[in-house]
């Protein structure tokens, strides 16, 4: 049977899931009674909530005949990790691109890599249905974007082909045959090659790895070279040549629509997923005992920004969660270190029962938090911060920079320029983006972005949209100024009361509500001057037998501002901790006790006079 590996790629949000639903629909892999979910290739909690695809999955189906594998790719450039790896499974790509929106930020991660292995692309111009589509210039967009990336004459030779994924539907032209998607399955099948297959025993090199609480676990990769049968000896080889594993494959899986299948045998050229290894992992190559060469891997890009991971050791610890110890967390860091190449994972060198984890981004570094909390874990996390090179040459110290591109209307561009310019960013190009919105595209240091996300939505009033990627590593920008105000503290343990918070009111926001469980050094609050002040918020009003008028009047509370995850880690300082359980997210000073932070203090004090 003929076969097609291709993956889909594109900026984030631009229907890459969306497409894929119709493709597989389309080609019957689906029974015509059969219930599927909507964007099904997104199998995760969070990729559904977030609308957003964070691993990378495959799908297969068949077209006349023609079996095509797809890899659906995660379009943000956290997850670039993910996107690097998949390209080298596959021998065609195809760069999907909004046809309002134009080529994003993340739509030249992506392409870049693609370009770099020397894949050549179709380009499908998406959402052709949208009443701001403007697919000319968006071509002509894509084409400089091809010719900025250093493409080849063939990879400039691109095919087009227009459509709109919701509607189920592509064309060769923009007012084609709206009939279904017939021709993007034509176009894959006539412009991509089968697979290339080396001669020589089995050899596949380890794409992507999963936990299975049934198989143990499962690795993806291309078969290269060779046939697997289930129950055959095997060993891993590491990047550097050394033997990480010997074994024998238990089953050997093959993607049949949204299903993995056993099967007997699988050849050169497929898709497959394999277990019974133990140890080995990504980047491995699995290969024939006699083979002594690895396959070469791509190396990952460095992480930009580390966070500390450690125990929680607040009065409120084991309340809500089951797995509070330190052995529990570092062995679900290490697992996670596993399969995601992008994260690494090291023991704290300046405290116990914590660690290191660097990662791609603050979206990254989120997700693996919430999936920890959903998980039952309780744990505090420190402020994200970036992780500073040295030049070899001159011994001047490096930051990571990202180019950010800020689509906004106009009425809000001098805010955006001003706050950007505070965070130490350099204005790189402005330029309409359609009817009274402006494009501005910005280099700016990793340092200054942490937390800008919230503020920028609230400055715009939720109309501006942001896009960073990391563009290189940089000579250090400077200061650049934090939080100016100071936190409210609570100075006892037990359940806020309503009487107090309305008493308390007026030295700042508040971040909880009547009933709170509170305790000595958690912030309860927003002090609107810069320093920080500890208050009494469970104390109740004194009861007396005597009435007076006015006395019992109900009290109105300002509504609290609610912390969500990513603003409470883009809020906390240096000496503050955000607490997560699986039920609440609360912040609190890293050092709880009053006397123990003020002896701390004086020591940085007197340690920054000398």
């Amino acid at each position: 049977m003929n076969l097609r590996n291709i993956a889909i790629i594109a900026h984030v949000d631009h229907g890459k899931t969306t497409l894929i639903d119709r493709l597989l629909s389309q080609s019957g892999s689906f029974r015509e009674n059969q219930k599927v979910a909507e964007r099904a290739m997104d199998s995760n909690d969070l990729e559904r909530e977030r609308g957003i695809t964070i691993l990378a999955k495959v799908t297969s189906l068949n077209w006349k005949d023609t079996r095509i594998n797809i890899v659906d790719t995660p379009g943000h450039a956290d997850f670039g990790g993910e996107v690097e790896r998949i390209l080298n499974m596959v021998d065609g790509a195809v760069l999907l691109v909004d046809a309002a929106e134009g080529p994003m930020p993340q739509t030249k991660f992506v392409l870049q890599k693609a370009l770099k292995i020397g894949l050549r692309p179709i380009v499908c111009i998406n959402k052709i249905d949208r009443p701001d589509e403007r697919h000319n210039e968006v071509v002509n967009e894509v084409f400089d974007l091809f010719a900025n990336l250093d493409a080849n004459e063939e990879q400039l030779d691109f095919p087009i082909i227009y459509g709109s994924a919701k509607q189920g539907w592509m064309a060769d032209t923009p007012t084609g045959s709206q009939e279904n998607m017939a021709p993007l399955f034509d176009l894959i099948v006539k412009h991509f090659q089968s697979p290339v297959v080396e001669e020589g025993p089995f050899r596949m090199l380890v794409t992507t790895i999963e936990a299975n609480p049934f198989l143990g676990r499962v690795l993806t990769g291309r078969v290269r070279s060779g046939t697997i049968k289930a129950n055959q000896s095997v060993k891993a080889l590491s990047r550097d040549g050394s033997i990480a594993e010997q074994g024998r494959i238990s089953k050997v899986l093959a993607f049949r629509g949204l299903e993995r299948v056993p099967v007997d045998e699988a050849e050169a050229g497929d898709i497959i997923a394999i277990s019974g290894l133990t140890t080995a992992t990504v980047a491995d190559t699995i290969c024939d005992p006699t083979v002594t060469e690895p396959i070469y891997a791509q190396p990952i890009d460095p992480p930009t920004l580390t966070m500390t991971f450690r125990i929680n050791d607040g009065p409120l610890a084991g309340k809500e969660g089951d797995k509070v110890q330190s052995r529990v967390i570092r062995d679900r860091l290490l697992r996670e270190a596993e399969g995601n190449v992008a994260l690494k994972v090291t023991p704290s060198v300046n405290e116990t029962d914590a660690f290191e984890v660097a990662g791609r981004g603050e979206l990254q570094l989120g997700i693996l938090i919430e999936t920890m909390r959903r998980e039952g874990f309780e744990l505090t996390v420190g402020r994200p911060r970036v992780v500073f090179k040295t030049d070899e040459e001159t011994g001047e110290k490096l930051e990571p920079v990202e180019e950010v591109i800020v689509d906004v209307d106009e009425e809000y561009t001098g805010v955006v320029v001003q706050k950007l310019s505070e965070r130490r960013a350099e204005m790189r190009d402005m330029r309409p983006s359609g009817v009274g919105r402006q494009r501005i595209v910005f280099h700016a240091p990793t340092r200054g972005l942490i937390g800008y996300q919230s503020e920028l939505l609230s400055d715009t009033r939720g109309t501006a949209i942001m896009n960073r990627l990391f563009h290189a590593y940089a000579p250090y920008f400077g200061e650049i100024p934090g939080r100016h105000t100071g936190a409210l503290l609570s100075n006892s343990d037990g359940d806020a009361v309503a009487y107090a918070i309305f008493n308390l009111q007026d030295r700042g926001p508040m971040f909880i509500e009547h009933g709170t469980k509170v305790y000595a050094g958690m912030i309860i609050g927003e002090h609107t001057r810069g320093n920080d002040l500890e208050l009494n918020v469970i104390k109740g009003k004194k009861l007396t037998n005597v009435r007076a008028s006015g006395k019992d009047e109900a009290v109105v509370l300002t509504p609290p501002i609610r912390m969500s995850l990513e603003k409470a880690l883009a809020y906390v300082g240096e000496d503050e901790l955000v607490e997560v359980t699986p039920k609440s997210i609360r912040l609190r000073k890293a050092i709880l006790d009053p006397n123990e932070r003020k002896k701390v203090s004086r020591q940085k004090e007197a340690a920054s006079e000398a």
